[in-house]
């Protein structure tokens, strides 16, 4: 697809439309684009399936976020080993926050927001913890390169289930998208 005239111009996949392509213009601020753009070529060395989540994905669907203080990229085990060390990123396990886990986690300083890599990551439920890997990957052009975040319907079950505050809100705002 031909990039777009208009700065900060998205386009996203929708099967709903006899699977064509057709074009969403929204309005994401411009740190959000330059870091959606890096991490567009970053990931295209991906050989497994990854996906942007939360306040990015959120925007990304044409919903408001609130405030995005970074992107959260989900990546296989094996991509974030050949990846982020080549972007400068230490691999590491853990979280910054206690309901989450991953087997690798890095932050990428390098774009204009901060961007989180969660290679196997988990979410607490109770004592357990559970695996967060999408099922629907839907892909959005920036600039023209390509971004993917799971269908609306499965980003607003993710964010509930996450049950913070700031995920709950933004769960009812995908749902306020028609």
């Amino acid at each position: 697809m031909a990039g777009f005239t208009k700065p900060n111009a998205f386009s996203k996949f929708d099967p709903s439309r006899d699977d064509r392509r057709y074009e969403m213009l929204m309005t994401v601020g411009p740190a959000l684009s330059v870091s959606l753009n890096a991490i567009g070529k970053v990931m295209a060395e991906a050989h497994d399936p990854w996906w942007i989540i939360a306040s990015a994905a959120v925007a990304l669907h044409g919903a408001d976020p609130g405030h995005v203080a970074d992107v959260d990229v989900l990546l296989s085990v094996a991509d974030a080993q050949r990846i982020l060390p080549a972007i400068g990123i230490e691999l590491r396990s853990g979280s910054p926050h206690a309901a989450f886990r991953s087997s690798i986690f890095g932050t990428w300083t390098g774009t204009a927001l901060p961007v989180e890599f969660m290679a196997d990551f988990h979410r607490r439920s109770g004592e357990a913890w559970l695996p967060v890997r999408p099922a629907t990957r839907q892909p959005v052009e920036v600039d023209g390169l390509v971004v993917f975040i799971p269908e609306r319907v499965e980003l607003q079950a993710m964010l509930t289930a996450f049950g913070r505050p700031k995920d709950l809100k933004r769960a009812r705002s995908l749902a306020a998208v028609p």
